[in-house]
């Protein structure tokens, strides 16, 4: 029995997708970034579809990266948190995993390590404004010189930055942190990689050896003028649920808890089996449209636990049973997300175990 409240995963939509990346980025090699579930589509099934399609995987922690490994995936793996630990250092040996070195306490780690036979892929991440994670500009000389004179660290090093403000084209502190890598960068030999999605579309000549995508991959923007079908891409996941009651109320009557909305007119109500318990935002205000027969309906009242409840109007022929879309092709995320004044990762992986994937 397929769940009342289910998401499809449209893995054919990935190669739609990478083709789309590839044709923005062609001279790149691309890094899919699958951390998180693959941003909620499910890490495995998500991992396994972009095998041949692209050059490599990154993953925020050690321990995906070892699953992706013990599913069998060969492509070059980096883990971007990179290790805190040695134990954590002898999994990504272990494993063939690369990681992204930023902090001193990992480089004590990797110069007080056993010896191995094996070598770390390291990618050397400098912070060049985004000021979360990496060495600042004036630490890079010493940190690199430190690397090279390691035995357990692969040759050449590569080369990371984020990007802080890369979504907001209009914003000059993408230049100037691209800028800074280029700069400080230059001399090194190695592979470089400093674009994200929003980098990709916004900054063409971020575009390095690598770059590094996510929301692309899953059909959505990085920016918040656009959605995916804008730029030719394809939703990966879609939402659903179901009628579950049809009633009526009168004019002056409220809805749901807090009494947020009340009926100008007499109308019918559907009810819908998804709630916050199933990671629809709870902060979707009134008006936030689902698609039902092809014809969005608004969200009236509250987001319960489990449930919502649309306004049909009173000449509604939906039926109870009938199929509810709360985002998908012809309802992008995107437009959740502003509706909830939230951004389209947040509700992605936010989807809760009691929804089922297909």
């Amino acid at each position: 029995m397929r769940s009342a409240t289910h998401a499809i995963i449209h893995l054919k939509a990935l190669a739609h997708n990478v083709k789309q990346i590839r044709l923005r980025a062609p001279s790149s090699k691309l890094m899919a970034v699958v951390k998180a579930n693959a941003y909620g589509h499910g890490l495995l099934r998500v991992a396994q579809a972009l095998t041949g399609l692209v050059d490599g995987f990154a993953v925020a922690r050690v321990e995906e990266g070892v699953k992706l490994r013990k599913a069998g995936l060969n492509e070059r793996i980096v883990v971007l948190e990179g290790f805190v630990s040695e134990t954590e250092l002898q999994y990504l040996l272990a494993f063939d995993l690369e990681a992204s070195l930023h902090a001193s306490h990992q480089l004590t780690i990797l110069t007080n390590a056993a010896p191995s036979s094996k070598a770390l892929g390291i990618w050397l991440k400098i912070d060049t404004g985004m000021n979360r994670l990496g060495f600042k500009p004036t630490e890079v000389p010493e940190v690199y010189q430190h690397l090279i004179d390691l035995k357990n660290v692969k040759k050449p090093l590569h080369f990371m930055s984020h990007f802080a403000n890369a979504d907001d084209t209009q914003d000059s502190k993408t230049q100037t942190q691209l800028a800074r890598f280029n700069e400080l960068t230059f001399a090194y030999d190695g592979e470089k990689s400093i674009a994200n999605s929003a980098g990709i579309l916004g900054w063409p000549s971020a575009q390095k050896d690598w770059v590094r995508t996510g929301l692309l991959l899953y059909g959505i923007s990085p920016f918040f003028t656009s959605t995916g079908a804008d730029l030719s891409l394809q939703p990966l996941m879609s939402l659903h649920s179901r009628i579950i009651a049809i009633r009526e109320v009168a004019a002056g009557e409220t809805v749901g808890y807090s009494s947020t909305w009340t009926s100008p007119k007499t109308t019918k109500l559907g009810v819908i089996a998804i709630g916050y318990g199933d990671g629809y935002p709870r902060q979707a205000k009134n008006g936030t449209p689902v698609l039902i027969n092809g014809y969005r309906a608004p969200i009236v009242g509250r987001v319960s636990m489990d449930m919502i409840t649309v306004d049909l109007g009173l000449q509604s022929s939906v039926n109870i049973g009938d199929t509810v879309t709360l985002w998908g092709d012809g309802l992008p995320v995107e437009e959740i997300a502003t509706w909830a004044n939230t951004i389209p990762y947040t509700l992605v992986c936010g989807i809760t175990q009691r929804v089922a994937m297909f």
